[in-house]
């Protein structure tokens, strides 16, 4: 048994803040441990659930946070950015289950530590067939292309709920309590990793877990925070506004999306720069 883990770093425990999960910020470089260490507990499961090989993605913003040398030594990672499948990059049809580790609510969640969908600032809200979604949901979706069940969500509460409205059977470990955008109430590192660990171990073990499947066509909208991205994103190939600060695209074929999401987010972010509050 193969076992894909994508590990985002908002929902990690210890991390409340944006200096805690951004390369400048004062509390980075201690995040950094505390997202390997979440990473391992996951990994450490899928072993002692019997898997036979363990590939992680780092999937959190520029894709280089994990310590690598700190990482348990039987997994292999992916590292970078520009990856085609974003947070799922190298996930296949060969892999039994997914787990989701360090992810975080959907925009405009209450209470949702660090809420946001991609992109904290350039999105006000991705929607998946006209309802309002979180990046559990969408890699959900892309996992159940490959017929890949996602088999355990980790973060804070507010994701744990978000995740089992949509994958009923999925196992969730709340490292976190949720107090506003930007505080929490945190268990401790170590106490959270060996959660993620039994958890991990649980659902890989138990039968329950199966892919997330959405019948094609499936339309991704993205309402921005800019006319500007709107326009410039509208620009694209199959892209189309759908008010001044709305663009949708629709696909029979999930990567198809993905892959046009990303390239919409580059471009939003590209245009952004620089601009401040006049977007």
């Amino acid at each position: 048994m193969k076992i894909f883990i994508s590990v985002d770093m908002e929902g990690v425990s210890g991390v409340t803040d944006p200096e805690d999960v951004l390369p400048n910020g004062a509390e980075y470089q201690t995040c950094r441990r505390y997202m390997t260490s979440d990473a391992n507990g996951a990994i450490g499961g899928a072993y002692d659930a019997g898997a036979e090989a363990v590939l992680v993605n780092d999937s959190h913003w520029i894709m280089r946070n994990l310590l690598v040398h700190d990482l348990d030594k039987r997994a292999k990672v992916i590292k970078g950015f520009h990856k085609p499948l974003c947070m799922l990059q190298g996930l296949d049809d060969s892999y039994g289950a997914a787990v989701f580790v360090g992810y975080h609510s959907c925009a405009g969640t209450e209470g949702g530590v660090l809420n946001h969908t991609m992109l904290g600032k350039e999105v006000q809200n991705i929607y998946l067939n006209g309802e309002a979604t979180g990046e559990t949901r969408l890699n959900a979706g892309l996992a159940g292309h490959y017929g890949v069940p996602v088999a355990l969500v980790a973060g804070d509460v507010a994701v744990c709920e978000e995740a089992k409205r949509v994958l009923p059977w999925v196992e969730t470990v709340a490292v976190k309590d949720r107090i506003d955008k930007y505080s929490a109430i945190l268990k401790h590192p170590e106490i959270a990793a060996a959660e993620i660990r039994e958890a991990t171990a649980k659902a890989l073990k138990g039968k329950a877990a199966k892919p997330y499947m959405v019948k094609p066509p499936i339309t991704i909208g993205i309402e921005w925070n800019s006319t500007t991205i709107a326009q410039t994103c509208g620009l694209i190939p199959g892209v189309k506004m759908t008010s001044s600060r709305s663009t949708e695209y629709t696909t029979n074929d999930w990567p198809d999306g993905m892959k046009v999401l990303l390239v919409e987010l580059l471009l939003a972010l590209e245009v952004s720069g620089g601009k401040g509050i006049y977007q």
